[in-house]
């Protein structure tokens, strides 16, 4: 497990206020299912979903294991409750069944995150399915990359965004209690989402209301949900307050300044239940985080041009990792702009060797690079 990582991005500015090694690749756990929740909330606002549309739950979705809302196979319940239960106890079976009801499978799913993410400004970031367990497939982010998210979801869902705050929700006839416990116990924090699993560490994205606008912190890779908490209380009271010494800044691209909308209170701490314990893969032996390997197809002086190499060069990269997503990263060298044209989701050289070997036959360059 990778030490600790985090960022803290102010919304008003769109600009990191501080960091340390927020450019570091770390599995999300359940910080995926706010994307996840983006991809719901973007549907239910183009009309391709409704609040009170049925989900229904396939064989898989109900295996995940727990957290969930141990919903059988051929059982359905309502895309507001599939919400609340991702937000609120972080349920990986919910969260299946939405990636299977808008893509068919959670693998296409995923690489729908993906390429949305890449579109939000998650530069770094791969998913491989819509719960964040640990999958055979990389998946990986970074903590300026949550903070981006987090960012994303208050801009484009201002009207929704205050669902993050809930501490509980009544599911059946039953109240379901929630475990972000940073969040009522820290004036102003409303939201946004912890993770665990073994792989990850503990992580969590908090929200902080501040002025006019948020502070979006993100601690990745905890070794204790307490330790992770304390983090993440140290660095909203160190940016929470005007003249707070600043890291070196960090520009969160490709994130526009979101629009403020009035929050509701949080409920007191007395509604959270202490002894839950975070689950995503709980503490059950799982594989070793896969290296991540990308290649590289060019490094090009105009972004135009490398747009266009990399969509000749996409049919043939999916053609045998459907999963690689393409990306251009702007790089400085020797006081020259280029643009790198690559596809990263890679799990071992083997697999991005293979990769370059069918492009190369297409005529194209190709290299292959170690991503972490």
């Amino acid at each position: 497990m990778a030490d600790m990582s985090w960022a803290v991005l102010d919304t008003q500015t769109g600009n990191i206020l501080g960091h340390e090694n927020a450019g570091r690749r770390h599995a999300p756990a359940s910080l995926a299912k706010l994307m996840t929740l983006y991809l719901t909330f973007e549907a239910i606002q183009k009309g391709k979903l409704a609040w009170d549309d049925q989900i229904v739950f396939s064989k898989n979705a109900s295996a995940k294991i727990p957290m969930k809302l141990w919903i059988k196979p051929g059982d359905s319940i309502s895309v507001r409750d599939a919400v609340n239960g991702m937000i609120v106890i972080s349920a990986n079976d919910a969260a299946a069944a939405i990636g299977e009801h808008l893509s068919g499978s959670e693998t296409a799913f995923a690489r729908l995150m993906t390429k949305r993410g890449r579109q939000l400004g998650l530069r770094n970031t791969i998913f491989a399915n819509p719960s964040g367990l640990t999958d055979r497939t990389s998946q990986l982010t970074t903590a300026r990359d949550m903070a981006v998210l987090g960012m994303a979801l208050e801009r484009d869902f201002p009207k929704l965004f205050s669902l993050f705050s809930q501490p509980s929700f009544v599911f059946r006839g039953k109240r379901l209690k929630g475990h972000n416990n940073l969040m009522y116990r820290f004036a102003g924090v409303d939201g946004l989402k912890t993770g665990y699993t073994a792989v990850s560490g503990y992580n969590l994205v908090s929200s902080l209301e501040q002025g006019k606008g948020h502070l979006i912190g993100v601690v990745l890779g905890g070794k204790t949900a307490r330790s992770r908490d304390a983090k993440m209380e140290a660095l909203l009271n160190r940016f929470g307050t005007k003249g707070a010494v600043a890291a070196p800044p960090m520009v969160a691209m490709n994130a526009p300044v979101p629009t403020r909308r009035p929050k509701p209170p949080v409920a007191p701490a007395a509604a959270i239940d202490e002894t839950v314990i975070e689950q995503g893969d709980g503490d059950a032996e799982v594989a070793s985080l896969p290296s991540a390997w990308q290649i590289q197809i060019g490094a090009l002086p105009s972004q135009t041009t490398a747009k266009t190499l990399l969509g000749k060069a996409q049919k043939f990269v999916h053609s045998i990792q459907g999963g690689a997503a393409g990306q251009i990263m702007r790089t400085e060298a020797h006081g020259t702009t280029l643009y790198r044209v690559r596809f990263d989701g890679f799990e071992d050289s083997k697999a991005a060797s293979q990769a370059c070997a069918v492009l190369k036959r297409q005529n194209f360059d190709c290299i292959t690079v170690r991503a972490n």
